[in-house]
């Protein structure tokens, strides 16, 4: 009797450790599953096209937030993804930055560095340079976020106020972003 009783507790404590297993399997494949989601609707893009895109949100990154932290850095590249991802911005990310609107005869730009500097000047500081790109890699190649912005599009230095009428999200360094 007692080796009956073993053996049924054996059996249910291996199939209580295979089901474990199989969840643990089975959520590192759903994991993976959204990240190849997110790599294949980059596989389209042409290596060429993607080297320029990341390098357009690099130079977003270092006009916008070269001396942020981290997560400021990764705020500013989400907004810029965010919006190229909306299907109200254009899809390009280059466009997205280098966007510009007139209103009132006046030229706006989306972000307003490439507004007041030249539109091919190099970052000067290429150690800030590098960390922006290493940023911009994370955001769009790897799929990197911050929760508190999945739906910002929108964000302005703390000593700015544009009086938006928009839901605000967080602040992060010397920003705020809004939805």
């Amino acid at each position: 009797m007692i080796r009956i009783v073993k053996m049924l507790v054996i059996l249910i404590a291996a199939f209580g450790l295979g089901w474990v297993g199989y969840k643990v399997v089975m959520f590192k494949l759903d994991e993976n599953k959204e990240i190849n989601i997110k790599m294949s609707s980059l596989n389209h893009i042409p290596a060429e096209s993607m080297t320029r895109q990341l390098e357009c949100l690099a130079r977003n990154i270092y006009h916008e937030a070269g001396t942020e932290p981290f997560e400021g850095k990764v705020a500013v590249a989400q907004v810029t993804l965010n919006r190229s991802n909306s299907g109200n911005f254009p899809k390009d990310l280059c466009q997205v930055v280098y966007q510009k609107n007139v209103v009132y005869e006046k030229v706006l730009c989306q972000f307003s560095w490439y507004c007041t500097m030249p539109v091919n000047r190099i970052p000067k500081h290429s150690d800030v340079y590098e960390e922006s790109l290493k940023v911009a890699k994370m955001v769009m190649l790897e799929g990197f976020r911050l929760p508190s912005l999945e739906e910002a599009m929108y964000f302005h230095a703390k000593y700015v106020n544009p009086k938006w009428n928009r839901k605000r999200v967080a602040e992060i360094g010397q920003h705020i972003f809004y939805k």
